[in-house]
């Protein structure tokens, strides 16, 4: 071999080496932007968060704090206000949850069928989706009116004395459950009725030959089918509903309750950090409500790997 054959060799095995290590790195190029952005505004606030619930006396404004400890969060669980928000969202979970999902999986299955005007229902039941929810709040609070109120109108009928809904604090909880309800459905739905469209229709053809009644149907075909779905569609509500805010601001004109008895875990976030000032029991009180939603969340899906197993 001579000394122009082995130059032209190395530089074709140099070549070849750049080609694969530009084919190796190649894909990292692509997802650069992407990590970089994930990094800056998902990594960085999360990590921020957590370094800012130990700095005891902290300031936004100039960054300075007094120590570093667990003052803030030994004042968030002694606090009277973040107990009562606890006692809130749980409320609202354990009520909103299960009876959006109840309630989602009978319409998502009156939705599916294939009849004249269906595409109007499914319209009309879509709606909340693409309504502001400031907007929605303020006519729910029209409705829930004692005196000129749609609700108590329609329970009249049945004898049912007027409810001061908005402004007797027992039934604040009430009023933003069943808010709570109706702004949760139309997502729920959506995602039930793409699990009712995945399922085979050889079921049902087969059940209906075999004589099976449409209640034997639903309950021994279509919940079974659909129960993938229904775990994901209770872990996502869960999830949303933990972090209740949205439909509580515009009921009552900004405030947690009339009587300021309905504080959730996310308006005393708010609160503590607008109104108080106070990040790092802000930051405390938010890393409780992440640490409390990863358990509930990893219970679910516990139960779903057993009940699918």
């Amino acid at each position: 071999m001579t000394q122009n054959d082995r130059m032209q060799y190395r530089k074709q095995k140099r070549l070849q080496r750049s080609a694969a290590i530009w084919s190796a790195l190649e894909p990292f190029a692509y997802l650069l932007p992407f990590m970089v952005s994930i990094a800056i505004f998902t990594l960085y606030p999360v990590f921020n968060v957590v370094l800012m619930s130990f700095k005891e006396g902290f300031r936004m404004l100039t960054g300075q704090y007094t120590a570093i400890g667990l003052g803030n969060y030994t004042y968030v669980i002694n606090d009277k206000y973040f107990a009562n928000a606890l006692t809130n969202t749980a409320l609202y979970v354990a009520f909103v949850v299960p009876i959006s999902t109840v309630l989602a999986v009978v319409l998502a299955n009156l939705l599916n069928r294939k009849v004249r005007g269906m595409a109007l229902f499914q319209t009309a039941y879509f709606l909340p989706m693409v309504t502001s929810i400031t907007a929605s709040g303020l006519a729910w609070k029209f409705m829930f009116s004692r005196d000129f109120g749609v609700i108590n109108q329609v329970l009249s009928w049945f004898g049912v004395d007027k409810i001061n809904w908005l402004q007797a604090p027992s039934w604040n909880i009430y009023a933003l459950i069943i808010y709570g309800i109706w702004s949760i459905l139309p997502f729920t739905i959506i995602l039930l009725l793409s699990g009712l469209q995945n399922i085979d229709e050889t079921y049902y053809t087969a059940a209906r030959v075999d004589g099976a009644k449409s209640g034997r149907i639903f309950f021994r075909i279509t919940v079974p089918m659909l129960a993938p779905t229904i775990g994901l569609v209770l872990t996502i509500n869960t999830i949303s509903s933990s972090k209740v805010f949205n439909e509580l601001y515009p009921l009552f004109n900004g405030r947690p309750g009339h009587s300021y008895n309905l504080y959730t875990v996310v308006y005393y976030i708010f609160d503590q950090f607008y109104s108080k000032s106070k990040a790092g029991r802000a930051a405390a009180a938010a890393l409780i409500l992440f640490l409390i939603i990863f358990v509930i969340t990893m219970l679910q899906q516990l139960i779903q790997r057993k009940w699918t197993h």
